[in-house]
């Protein structure tokens, strides 16, 4: 008789879950090479490395920063930019102001108007002889490979993707390596001259900044000055210098034309922003751009800070304890002791999440998350992970306020896009009324599994409880707050025209879109969302 060690050996229903995974991977490469190839990316080839300049005192924006307040080492200073046209103008402004130095890095930078004016910015940059260094994720770049190299040509501006695909024309023909594809690097910051940075949710494209007239976000970022900018920098070093930062021109293989290239993309960029002027549009962010170059006092509002973010690891699955951002995030959630606000687009908790936020609704905090409703989600699989989280929490106490998709956004109105739809974007909480994080971090798996995210802890109660006021003084007219009716049944309610109304269904949604929304909840991706 044949051991039975020997049978489960010989079996092939038994075959380790590495040997199965290695024979899939082989079996779709195969296919993939008869269809078209199957390339990789070698990130072991050789670059160079750089770090952020630190002798930027002398820099125009050093020497006006220096006038400010001497404030502990532990201290820098913010101000926070929840105004579409402020955020654009914001970064404009820096950058135009630029003179050693611009260190992006960026999930999303799309080429559309916004995305346009963006690269514009960093090649008038590099014309003065400021070194630029461009940190894009790889994601959002299907189709702009003649921009990046056109971009990629400056001899002042170095283009890196990170966590990139091989095959630049066809990426379906990368689907043998999704394990790797699916690590993002979700990011955001604009460092200039090591003096100022930015930080927050938005990404590079028209619906982060009221362009849009179709849809657009409300989202956060803040202006930040002092100690912050140094991490700041530290941070964007080591996903720069990371072997997953690939340089641009190793993965186009772009050939020196002359720059060629270059010119025709100067042309192009310049008719863009031509067709922008004289607009209203142009005229907003020409009165917010005004606004920060006459401003007189400070606008900063100085307090402690962590630097928060997960080591670029992460994108290889290596990241755990204090080198996830996770670590100190959940620490400060869970220390509070009165009061949770949490602001999430994407809330998707799982199992051992509710009972997390249970566990502190039980011991007599009160938790309230704004997030996005079906009307304003703008990711229908993303509602459907976090639909089924409501009542179990509403039964302990936890507030939902899901964000109006007719909701006037801030700049929206002087950009003429008032009437767009709209969606919640911003990525921030509120402990006690004390503590304030904002950042890129959503409250869902991939941003604590899977992506990369940044962000910065303040121990900021002026900040803090400005950010909850304004919160809980909108809520009532500007989202639906569910509830759960005297049956166990899903309500809503919200304030229409000073009255208070009652649906029984989701606002603003179809029976289509509920139904589609419905699917969703069956779909096994929750880890993913």
């Amino acid at each position: 008789m044949t051991p039975s060690g020997n049978i489960a050996t010989a079996s092939p229903c038994n075959r380790s879950k590495s040997t199965r995974h290695t024979l899939t991977r082989a079996v779709l490469c195969l296919w993939l090479v008869i269809l078209g190839g199957c390339a990789t990316v070698d990130f072991d080839a050789p670059k160079s490395e750089s770090r952020a300049f630190t002798d930027t005192a002398d820099t125009r924006l050093g020497q006006a920063l220096a006038t400010e307040e001497e404030h502990p080492d532990n201290y820098s200073g913010f101000y926070l930019l929840s105004d579409a046209i402020d955020a654009l103008a914001a970064r404009l402004l820096v950058a135009n102001l630029a003179e050693k130095s611009i260190d992006a890095q960026y999930y999303l930078v799309k080429d559309d108007i916004i995305g346009r004016v963006f690269f514009a910015s960093l090649l008038q940059a590099a014309d003065r002889g400021v070194r630029v260094r461009l940190l894009i994720d790889d994601v959002g770049t299907k189709g702009m490979d003649d921009l990046l190299a056109a971009v990629a040509d400056h001899p002042n501006l170095e283009l890196r993707l990170f966590n990139p695909f091989a095959n630049r024309k066809t990426r379906a023909a990368d689907a043998w390596d999704v394990q790797r594809l699916n690590r993002r690097m979700h990011n955001k910051s604009f460092t200039v001259d090591n003096q100022i940075t930015v930080i927050g949710g938005r990404n590079i494209a028209t619906e982060y900044f009221a362009a849009n007239s179709v849809y657009n976000f409300g989202d956060l970022d803040t202006l930040a000055i002092g100690p912050v900018v140094q991490d700041t920098s530290n941070m964007f070093d080591a996903y720069w210098n990371h072997p997953r930062a690939v340089p641009f021109e190793q993965l186009s293989g772009q050939q020196d034309d002359g720059g060629a290239r270059l010119e025709t993309l100067g042309t192009e960029l310049r008719t863009a922003i031509d067709g922008l002027r004289d607009t209203r549009y142009a005229d907003a962010v020409g009165q917010s751009f005004e606004r920060f170059e006459d401003g007189g006092e400070s606008i900063y509002t100085w307090a402690r800070y962590l630097l928060v973010f997960d080591s670029p690891d992460k994108a290889l699955g290596k990241v755990e304890g204090e080198d996830s951002i996770v670590t100190p995030l959940a620490k400060t959630a869970k220390a509070a002791q009165e009061e949770l606000l949490v602001i999430s687009p994407y809330f998707v908790p799982r199992s051992a999440g509710i009972e997390a936020i249970s566990e502190m609704a039980r011991r007599g905090v009160q938790i309230d998350v704004v997030t996005n409703g079906l009307a304003a989600n703008d990711h229908l699989i993303v509602y459907g992970g976090y639909a089924p989280s409501r009542k179990p929490l509403l039964k302990e106490g936890v507030r939902f306020f899901e964000v109006r998709g007719d909701l006037a956004l801030s700049g929206t109105e002087a950009a003429g896009t008032r009437k767009a739809r709209s969606s919640l974007h911003t990525k921030a909480f509120v402990v006690d009324r004390r503590y304030f994080f904002m950042g890129s971090f959503n409250w869902d798996p991939r941003s604590m599994e899977i992506n990369t995210e940044l962000g910065i802890l303040m121990d900021a109660p002026e900040i803090a409880g400005e950010v909850a006021r304004l919160i809980y003084e909108a809520a009532p007219d500007r989202s639906y707050q569910a509830f759960l009716n005297d049956d166990g049944k899903l309500n809503w309610r919200t304030v229409e025209d000073g009255k208070e109304v009652i649906y029984t269904k989701e606002p603003e949604s179809g029976w289509w879109r509920r139904t589609a929304a419905n699917l969703t909840r069956l779909l096994p991706i929750r880890s993913q969302l």
